[in-house]
């Protein structure tokens, strides 16, 4: 039995704690929150709520660590700290910051002998593994990702951390244009302004800048300055009303040229269409979480992501039973 914490209890943290109920062969130990223990209730009944200010004193009891918070603010900082005390999972999915942000994570788990599963999720993660599968059996082809439609985390998260928003939700949306084009096989060139819009919903303070956060929102580097993006500001009664599912998912799309003279054209797509984002990535989380335990218990160490994982090690089955039954 893999016993596993979860820090931070949100939509990423309850995730994880359904996803754990599905797994056989692992157990929710604890659950960690920067709130007050006593205000947050869980559905796993014999989990305990802890302080975050705990977090050390459980070294002994868990062997997995999922680190659900968001990746503007929080990961870049926790997830270092908590590899030098745990094996640790997080779903880091700033793309452009990802190298730095394994160096930071691999040096502290190196120097503690853990394991360290960083950008776990959907994009990066199940995405990222298409991509690398496609380039690796199509050489001579192009690469799309389309995301959306749907609502972002991480870009929600972002919206929300600015100054004057109360609430917030990010969808991405992609230009069907684009997509079709794509599909057909005609290897568009495409700037990421072509390939996605970008619409926000905001619930703003009362008396808050409405101008200056649209700007703020707009300009945003990483996450809305590349995009045509719109801001909507609505009321708290229209958010719960209209937006309060988190819907996501997306295309993966390579196309390719074989043959002496390319003569052949071939068009590898993997998609996703999602009911709850934050619950197919916490899904994802448990699976990692699994294959994090398994090589550690083989004495690996270090900062890790999907591309280093074999597949066996995200099953519960062993290597025989998905010989007989997946292979």
């Amino acid at each position: 039995m893999i016993r596993v914490g979860i820090i931070g209890y949100g939509n990423l943290g309850r995730g994880v704690e359904c996803a754990i109920k599905q797994n056989d062969d692992m157990q929710l130990k604890a659950v960690f929150t920067r709130r007050a223990p006593e205000t947050v209730s869980i559905l796993t009944q014999d989990a305990k709520v802890y302080s975050v200010d705990d977090v050390e004193k459980m070294k002994d009891e868990i062997d997995v660590m999922i680190i659900c918070g968001g990746s503007a603010t929080d990961l870049p900082v926790q997830t270092p700290k908590y590899a030098s005390m745990f094996h640790v999972v997080d779903s880091f999915d700033t793309h452009k910051k990802i190298p730095e942000h394994f160096a930071a994570v691999d040096a502290a788990a190196k120097a503690s002998g853990h394991i360290a599963m960083i950008s776990v999720g959907w994009d990066p993660g199940m995405f990222s593994l298409n991509r690398l599968y496609a380039n690796a059996i199509l050489p001579n082809g192009v690469d799309y990702t389309f995301w959306g439609k749907g609502v972002s985390q991480g870009h929600s998260d972002a919206i929300r951390r600015v100054k004057g928003v109360k609430n917030g939700k990010q969808y991405t949306i992609p230009v069907e244009s684009a997509l079709e084009q794509v599909r057909a096989g005609k290897n568009p060139t495409l700037t990421t302004r072509e390939k996605h819009t970008r619409e926000c919903f905001v619930v703003a303070e009362e008396g808050a800048d409405l101008a200056k956060i649209e700007e703020e929102i707009k300009t945003m580097p990483n996450y809305f300055d590349e995009y045509d993006t719109t801001v909507h500001f609505i009321s708290e009664e229209e958010m719960k009303k209209n937006h309060s599912d988190i819907p996501h998912g997306g295309f993966v799309i390579r196309s390719g040229k074989t043959g002496w003279e390319e003569e052949n054209t071939h068009i590898i797509e993997y998609r996703l269409k999602l009911d709850s984002n934050p619950e197919f990535t916490s899904s994802v989380l448990v699976a990692y979480a699994r294959a994090a335990y398994r090589m550690s218990q083989e004495g690996q160490s270090g900062c890790k992501t999907v591309f280093d994982v074999a597949p066996a090690y995200l099953s519960p089955k062993s290597g025989e039973e998905l010989r007989k039954t997946m292979l």
